[in-house]
C-alpha cells in the first residue's frame, strides 16, 4: 500500500472544521446568564458517487460559518433556533447583533444616528434566556466559502441555498445531540423565503420536523412586489406603506392605525377595482380614485395622474419630500437621504441601509476577533453584492418565485407547525400588506390558519432598530417560542 506523503495534507486535514469555543455572563436586570459561545466554520460534506454510482464516502463541498450560543446548566428539551437573513447575499448579522445576540449594535434610530466609531453592548433583549441560538452565514457570505475545487456560485440559488443550509441544520443538529429540542427557525427578507422552502426541505428529506417558523420581514410570493407592466398587485399592496411614510413626514395628518385601515380599504377596494379596469376606467370614477390616491400618498392628483395611477416606489421615494431636497428610504421610510440631481425620479442610495451598514459592520468585525476568538484574514462579507447578481432562480422560470405553498404544504404535514410573521409599517422591501395578502391566500382551512399569528411595528425593515419595537418584538418572539401545543 502506498503511503501518502508526510509533507502533503490530506483532504481532510484541509478541510477541517475550525471552532472555538468562549464562556461568557450577560446580566439581565437581576439575573445571571452564564452562556457558552462557538464560533467558526464547520465543513459541509455530501456523499459522492464515482461513474458507476458507488458510494466514494463524504467529498467536503463548502465551509459554513456560524455562530452558536448555548446557556450553561440548562434542562435537556430547551428550544433551538437557527437563524438567517436574506439577499440574497446577506450574513446573519442583523438578526444576531439587532435582535436575537446576546450583545446589540449602538447606533441609534431614524434622525439620531451615532457617529463612528461604533459601539458593541449588552442586550437587554436578547432570546437567548428561551432559546439556544445558531446564527448560520449562507455560503458566500460572512466567513462561508465553497471549499478548493468548488465554485460559491454553484450555492447562489434558490434550490441549492435550502438543501446547503438545512444541511448544515441536520448536521449540527446530530452532532449536538438535539434531535429532541424543540426547533425553530427565524428568517429575515429573503430569509423567510428560505426559511419557507426550509420548511419542506427538513420535513420531507431529512424528517426534521419544526415547531415554529419566525418570519421577519416577509416576503413568500414575490408577485406581490414585483413592479411590471400587467402585474398591477405590488400598487395595491404597496399603498398602506406609503399611506404610514407620508404620515410620518408630515405628509398627511391622522391617527396612524386608522389611516392605515382606510388605507387599507381603499386599496382593496376602489383601487384594487380601478386598476382592474386599465383604460376604461374614467369620469368621474378615475377621478374619485385618483383623489383618494392623492389623499393616501400625500402626492398631488396631478402627479398621480402622469404615474397613470401606478406611482412605482422610486418615483415615491424622490416625489414624496422634493420641496425639502430629500429623498426617504426603502427598508425603512422614516430614514432620508439626499440626490446631486434633485429632479431626479431614482434614488442614489438607501439612506436606512447607509444607516446600519458602518455600525452593524464595524460590531461584527469586533465580535469575532475581539470576544469569539475566531481569526481569519478573509473579509466578513456583511452583504455580498457578488451573490445577488448570480443568484438563480431556474426552479421558478417564467414565474414569479413563490414558496407559499410550500409552507402551506408543511403545515399540513405537521400540525404543530406555527408561523410568526413580523412587519414593519415603514418598509417598502417586504411591505407588511403584501404578507397580510400573501397569508390570506395560503389556501388552508380556520384550524390551519390559526396556528399564524401577526405582528406590526412602527419601524421599518429592521424594525428592532427602533427601540420601542425591540422591547416588543422580543416580548412577541419570546411569547411564541415558549407557547406549547
Amino acid at each position: 500500500m502506498t503511503q501518502p506523503n508526510s509533507d502533503t495534507p490530506s483532504a481532510s486535514a484541509l478541510h477541517a472544521d475550525n471552532i472555538v469555543t468562549t464562556h461568557h455572563t450577560l446580566r439581565l436586570g437581576d439575573r445571571k446568564l452564564k452562556y457558552t459561545a462557538r464560533a467558526g466554520t464547520l465543513v459541509l460534506r455530501e456523499e459522492s458517487a464515482d461513474k458507476d454510482g458507488k458510494s466514494e464516502g463524504l467529498k467536503a463541498k463548502a465551509e459554513v460559518f456560524f455562530v452558536a450560543y448555548t446557556l450553561d446548566d440548562a434542562p435537556q428539551g430547551r428550544p433551538l433556533t437557527f437563524s438567517f437573513n436574506g439577499g440574497p447575499g446577506s450574513s446573519s448579522v442583523w438578526l444576531h447583533l439587532g435582535l436575537l445576540g446576546p450583545k446589540r449594535v449602538k447606533m441609534g434610530d431614524a434622525g439620531n444616528l451615532l457617529p463612528p466609531p461604533y459601539d458593541l453592548i449588552d442586550n437587554e433583549h436578547t432570546l437567548l434566556d428561551v432559546t439556544d441560538l445558531v446564527f448560520v452565514d449562507p455560503i458566500g457570505t460572512g466567513y462561508s466559502r465553497a471549499v478548493q475545487g468548488e465554485a460559491d456560485k454553484a450555492f447562489h440559488g434558490f434550490k441549492r441555498d435550502i438543501e446547503s443550509v438545512g444541511d448544515f441544520i441536520r448536521t449540527f443538529v446530530s452532532r449536538e445531540k438535539r434531535w429532541l429540542s424543540p426547533k425553530f427557525l427565524i428568517g429575515e427578507s429573503y430569509g423567510t423565503t428560505r426559511a419557507a422552502g426550509l420548511s419542506g426541505y427538513l420535513g420531507e428529506r431529512h424528517g426534521l420536523f419544526l415547531n415554529g417558523i419566525m418570519l421577519v420581514s416577509s416576503i413568500l410570493d414575490f408577485g406581490t412586489v414585483r413592479e411590471a407592466p400587467g402585474n398591477d398587485l405590488p400598487f395595491v399592496l404597496m399603498l398602506p406603506t406609503m399611506t404610514a411614510t407620508a404620515w410620518y413626514h408630515g405628509k398627511i395628518d391622522g391617527d396612524l392605525p386608522k389611516l392605515l385601515n382606510a388605507s387599507e380599504a381603499f386599496a382593496s377596494g376602489p383601487y384594487l377595482a380601478g386598476l382592474f379596469k386599465g383604460a376604461k376606467l374614467g369620469g368621474e370614477e378615475r377621478s374619485a380614485v385618483r383623489r383618494d390616491l392623492a389623499r393616501f400618498t400625500g402626492l398631488s392628483e396631478d402627479f398621480v395622474e402622469r404615474c397613470d395611477l401606478r406611482v412605482s416606489l422610486e418615483r415615491f421615494q424622490t416625489e414624496l419630500l422634493r420641496e425639502r431636497g430629500v429623498t426617504v428610504g426603502r427598508l425603512d421610510s422614516r430614514f432620508v437621504g439626499k440626490n446631486r440631481d434633485l429632479a431626479a425620479t431614482r434614488t442614489e442610495y438607501d439612506p436606512s441601509y447607509s444607516a446600519i451598514q458602518g455600525p452593524y459592520t464595524a460590531a461584527m468585525n469586533h465580535l469575532v476577533r475581539g470576544e469569539l476568538a475566531f481569526e481569519s484574514d478573509l473579509p466578513y462579507e456583511i452583504l455580498s453584492f457578488k451573490v445577488f447578481p448570480q443568484w438563480s432562480y431556474a426552479e421558478f422560470e417564467n414565474r414569479y418565485v413563490d414558496v407559499s405553498d410550500t409552507l402551506r404544504r408543511a403545515m399540513n404535514q405537521n400540525p404543530a407547525l406555527r408561523v410568526h410573521v413580523a412587519s414593519g409599517y415603514f418598509d417598502f422591501a417586504t411591505p407588511y400588506y403584501a404578507a397580510k395578502y400573501t397569508f390570506s391566500h395560503l389556501g388552508v382551512d380556520a384550524d390551519t390558519e390559526g396556528r399564524v399569528e401577526f405582528c406590526e411595528y412602527p419601524a421599518g425593515h429592521m424594525m428592532y432598530v427602533h427601540e420601542e419595537s425591540l422591547a416588543r418584538q422580543r416580548r412577541d418572539l419570546g411569547a411564541f417560542i415558549e407557547q406549547r401545543g
